[in-house]
């Protein structure tokens, strides 16, 4: 049988459509943007283009049908209809606009803020919304008038303060939602401040409700300034849609033609922006189209794949008598192993001394989850943290990190970066280390990659927000990181979305993000768990060339030894909490000392016979 040269796959190209094209593809949104878009002209130019002045009344022309002279008739004070309509357009949706962008600004704003700090201000911002939303709207505004006066635009500024609570409420519970994914840790890692993090990840999570609630909140406000107004308790001076219902309804036995025209522009400005709304809503949504081309089928020759080592490399050196000065934590049972001498001379990265984490509960207690731990991560060294789940291994990192959960905090103890102390440390000093000292690999890489924006805007923004660099020296740095890391097309990937690669692609790419700013120390969590086993090896490889090219320090936190075994040069063992073992991996290996350590090397299952390959019944031999 012949060896066939098959090309490499080629992976399905995304064909990003700008918004303005896919609407133009929606009849009813092009209809809708239409017709808004000739309201907003109107409003604009309407009282340039009107053919008379829209408040002068002609007593000899009461009620008159439409003519030459007044093409749309006059009302019941004379006055020429369409040109009031015209003039009525610009005061009607601007004091609409008002309204809705007060409400927009109070409601989006504190909802963000309050959503993604929590805090006081969460508690300060409900208290008020609360507050507000109990206050009788129209009774509000019926005071406001009769201490400020018949204005409009005061009576839509109060009315938009009223409406906040609806954008609150809706941006809240969408923010509150959306902190707590991983995609949001990561850029937080990756060197972004709380700015750009809540102006990128978090309002595109939030922008399509705004929309469609921003359209519903443009109507209610265009239908409570009209209904104000025909209630006579505008400004009989300034010629509003409302102003002209009730001029029409006084003569709705003798002209009722006069009801017809500011009816028709509301309801239909109204339904024009409801259904415009949920177009955009669909489309912005809908962040990709892909379009998908047939290819026949190709047949490839599969070949084994190399099973992962478990040789284990210390560097070299036998083990010494003398103990390293890592102090053991008094009341602790955790087994020091000897160092070898070379572990020894090497320079310290990251310190951890005597280190708890603490989460505070409802009732005012506290719960411990990790117990006074000590640790030394030297430079070029990957010290592997094993344990079971539970065991305190993602708290411990976490802290290290400063992505501990809400509640939970570094409650005693030191973590020392470099000279930067790092234990409970403000967002100002961790702006310095994460993102740019400090790289982080999650284990999920799906959920650490935002799905609303492409890869390639997810590596380079990093980029510029920590080194500086502009978006073409960005885009060329993230390029070659993609190819560094084995990615076959990094163009086609780099345009691609998030759900258009696979799992082991995903976390190529946030291996890539992680090594981007050339970071002196990476925590890696666990970053082959949700990956097959092919492509863990394929991963793992990866890992091992980058940190030995780049020199870095690598914490890798993990539950299976044959991890450790294929990349790590010290171990620490974690049970509930506690370090009960650490020292380098050979010595671990042949001498487990502590029965927790001994019980998970004996999990690892026997070699044995490899099992024969699958046949699927019937087919030939």
């Amino acid at each position: 049988m012949t060896a066939v040269d098959v090309p490499p796959a080629v992976p399905i190209a995304p064909v990003r459509v700008s918004l303005f094209r896919r609407l133009l593809k929606k009849p009813l949104g092009v209809v809708s943007a239409l017709f808004l878009l000739l309201v907003a002209v109107v409003a604009v130019i309407g009282p340039v283009i009107a053919p008379q002045d829209p408040n002068f009344a002609d007593i000899r022309s009461i009620l008159a049908p439409p003519s030459a002279a007044h093409l749309l008739g006059t009302d019941g004070s004379g006055r020429d209809v369409l040109s009031r309509l015209l003039a009525a357009t610009q005061t009607s949706v601007a004091a609409a606009l008002i309204a809705v962008v007060v409400a927009v600004v109070l409601g989006v704003v504190s909802g963000l803020i309050a959503g993604y700090y929590q805090g006081w201000f969460n508690t300060v911002a409900a208290w008020v919304t609360e507050l507000n939303m109990a206050l009788p709207g129209i009774v509000v505004l019926l005071a406001a008038r009769a201490v400020l006066g018949p204005s409009v635009w005061i009576s839509m500024l109060i009315f938009g303060i009223l409406l906040a609570p609806a954008f609150f409420r809706l941006v809240y519970a969408a923010v509150t939602a959306v902190r707590g994914e991983l995609y949001v840790d990561a850029a937080r890692v990756s060197g972004l401040g709380d700015g750009r993090i809540i102006g990128r990840h978090v309002l595109a999570v939030v922008r399509a409700p705004i929309i469609i609630q921003g359209a519903i909140i443009s109507g209610i406000a265009l239908a409570i300034q009209s209904g104000l107004e025909f209630l006579g308790l505008g400004d009989v001076n300034v010629p509003t849609w409302g102003s002209m219902l009730t001029d029409g309804f006084k003569n709705i036995y003798k002209t009722p033609v006069l009801m017809i025209w500011p009816s028709l522009a509301i309801a239909l400005t109204c339904i024009a922006l409801t259904l415009l709304a949920n177009v955009m809503r669909d489309e912005l949504e809908r962040t990709v189209t892909v379009r998908r081309k047939r290819r026949r089928a190709v047949t490839t020759a599969t070949g084994s794949v190399a099973a992962v080592t478990t040789s284990v490399s210390t560097g070299g050196g036998e083990p010494i008598e003398d103990l390293d000065e890592l102090p053991v934590v008094e009341g602790s049972d955790v087994i020091v192993h000897p160092e070898d001498a070379r572990s020894k001379a090497t320079e310290r990265v990251l310190q951890i001394r005597d280190l708890r984490v603490g989460y505070d509960q409802p009732d005012g207690s506290h719960i411990e989850v990790v117990h006074g731990v000590s640790l030394d991560i030297r430079r070029g060294e990957v010290h592997g943290l094993i344990g079971e789940s539970g065991s305190g291994k993602t708290q411990t990192a976490f802290g290290v990190l400063g992505l501990l959960p809400r509640g939970g905090r570094v409650t005693g103890g030191s973590i020392t970066y470099e000279g930067t102390e790092l234990a409970d440390a403000s967002d100002r000093v961790y702006a310095g280390v994460r993102g740019k000292r400090i790289g982080y690999i999650p284990q999920e890489p799906m959920s650490n990659l935002d799905p609303a924006f492409t890869i390639g805007s997810q590596l380079v923004e990093p980029l510029r927000a920590t080194l500086g660099l502009s978006k073409k020296e960005a885009t060329e740095r993230s390029l070659d990181l993609l190819a560094r890391v084995g990615i076959p097309q990094p163009k086609r990937t780099f345009d691609a979305y998030p759900f258009e690669v696979s799992g082991g692609m995903a976390q190529r790419v946030l291996i890539a993000g992680a090594v981007s700013t050339d970071p002196d120390l990476i925590v890696a969590d666990e970053p082959t768990t949700a990956l097959d086993v092919t492509v863990q090896a394929e991963v793992l490889d990866l890992l091992r060339d980058l940190q030995a090219e780049r020199h870095m320090a690598m914490l890798l936190v993990t539950h299976n030894f044959g991890v450790v075994a294929d990349l790590c040069d010290r171990v620490t063992v974690m049970q509930n909490g506690r370090f009960v073992e650490q020292g380098p991996v050979r010595s671990i290996f042949r001498d487990a000392r502590h029965p927790y350590t001994r019980a998970l090397l004996d999990a690892i299952l026997d070699e044995g016979p490899a099992r024969p390959a699958l046949v699927t019944k019937g087919a030939s031999a």
